[in-house]
């Protein structure tokens, strides 16, 4: 009976650590649609009009509005190219899919998933990376630890801590996640 307890303590605790990542893998694989971030415009005073959906620049802060399920999505530049993200604040690295990865010209070889992670649909292989450059708005980071999931594994890149730690300070009020570098 006391094993039986343990367990279900170590589950919950668990559950309760990863869950953005099981959310997330929860949505994937249910299907459940990705939030749309609403438009937020510049002041017309800083000359740059509008920017992406979800994304303001203000010198070196970002600002994402909430989507209707309360993730914050963006449009990084991951290695120069355009990938679209989930802020996960839950995930320790930023970890992404085979898909993005390629995209971004990050090619792992089967024999580069050296770790295993535990997903809500059971164990993924990993292939750890050094990402060489994430931009979020006008904020950018440079050699960013990460993880390329398996084929078929992870339907959106998660930006994750690797990536937000780097930056001066991370605030969520009102809807809004403001990003400061």
């Amino acid at each position: 009976m006391a094993m039986g307890w343990g367990v279900a303590a170590v589950f919950t605790a668990a559950s309760i650590a990863y869950f953005g990542e099981i959310k997330a893998i929860a949505d994937i694989l249910l299907g459940t649609p990705e939030p749309t971030a609403a438009r937020v415009t510049v002041s017309e005073r800083d000359g740059q009009g509008g920017r992406e959906p979800g994304v303001a620049a203000k010198g070196r802060t970002v600002e994402l509005r909430a989507g209707a399920y309360g993730h914050f999505h963006a449009r990084a530049e991951i290695n120069g190219r355009p990938i679209n993200v989930m802020v996960d604040t839950g995930a320790s690295i930023v970890a992404l899919s085979f898909e993005d990865a390629r995209a971004a010209g990050l090619y792992v070889r089967d024999s580069d998933f050296t770790h295993r992670v535990s997903t809500a649909n059971g164990y993924a292989r990993i292939a750890p990376v050094t990402i060489d450059r994430i931009s979020v708005g006008d904020i950018t980071v440079r050699n960013v630890s990460g993880a390329v999931m398996e084929a078929g594994k992870l339907g959106t890149t998660l930006l994750g801590m690797s990536f937000l730690s780097r930056l001066q300070r991370v605030d969520i009020r009102s809807g809004m996640l403001i990003l400061h570098e």
